[in-house]
């Protein structure tokens, strides 16, 4: 991560950091994008258990470019979360309760230097019920389309939320 000061941060962690951590920060950056505001950004995604170095899933590519993000992504390569991350960013939001637990363990000695609010997506404004983003690897294209639009809904919220606090 660049180290720019006075920039708020985020970092969007699934599992493999193929399928929703790399919707959800296509998502995020548009969204910055359309309110002009994303040069007081940084935003990222990773996986507790990452395909490293490989491709965002092709279903995720193809919902992506239906809704003309996929250049957020194009040359995304999959990384592992890392201690430092939970220094380095303002916000980690996970997509599931697992990969919260796991930021946990990987965040070891760090955690209690940690400056990060390591939070779930999904809990900025449940919506119906659904705190959760499920995981949508083994689906299809629809699958991948309710993942789009949970991580648009949260992503939407948790943007609203933070802008209100400044």
């Amino acid at each position: 991560m660049q180290e720019n000061r006075g920039m708020k941060s985020v970092l969007f962690v699934c599992r493999g950091n193929t399928c929703r951590s790399p919707i959800a920060e296509a998502i995020f950056k548009q969204l910055l994008l359309e309110l002009d505001i994303s040069d007081d950004w940084y935003v990222d995604s990773a996986g507790t258990a990452a395909h490293v170095g490989e491709s965002p899933n092709p279903r995720g590519q193809t919902v992506l470019k239906g809704v003309g993000m996929y250049h957020f992504v194009q040359d995304h390569k999959a990384r592992q979360v890392t201690a430092d991350d939970c220094i380095r960013f303002d916000y980690m939001l996970c997509m599931d309760h697992s990969n919260i637990n796991d930021v946990k363990c990987i965040s070891g000695s760090q955690g209690t230097a940690a400056k990060t609010h390591l939070k779930m997506l999904g809990s900025y404004d449940e919506h119906d019920g659904v705190t959760s983003i499920n995981d949508p690897i083994t689906g299809g294209l629809e699958d991948y389309k309710l993942t789009y639009e949970q991580c648009l809904y949260f992503c939407k919220n948790f943007l609203h939320s933070v802008m209100d606090r400044d």
